[in-house]
């Protein structure tokens, strides 16, 4: 059950990928969580690892829409990087609840916003 479950949990996170430049953080880590009984730390890492290969394929698959912004992602890039760096010193300071409510939070304010198009 745990392949099928893991099977889903990387279908879905690769379609959102694709379509909301998602996926990871927003629909894997908590069906990792929920559904594989997977550590948080542990589910944050993993699907940063598997994001990895989605982000090449979403990007690929984009460019040949004509779908991205070269300019605006060689600006955000950079900084992006260094931001990938010490997240995961924060999340592995944090304490395990800290971190589910802090992304929590993150998902409620991110939902908020998409909802009222503001």
């Amino acid at each position: 059950m745990q392949y099928l479950y893991a099977a889903l949990i990387g279908l879905l996170g690769g379609v959102a990928g694709g379509m909301f430049g998602i996926g990871g953080g927003i629909v894997m880590v908590p069906a990792m969580i929920f559904l594989l009984k997977t550590d948080p730390k542990i589910a944050i890492g993993t699907s940063l690892a598997v994001i990895v290969p989605t982000a090449i394929v979403g990007t690929f698959r984009h460019y040949s829409f004509a779908n991205i912004d070269w300019r605006v992602a060689f600006m955000l890039a950079p900084t992006a990087l260094i931001g990938g760096w010490i997240g995961p010193q924060i999340a592995e300071k944090m304490p395990v609840l800290g971190l589910k409510r802090a992304f929590g939070v993150l998902l409620l304010l991110a939902g908020l916003k998409l909802l009222t198009g503001r």
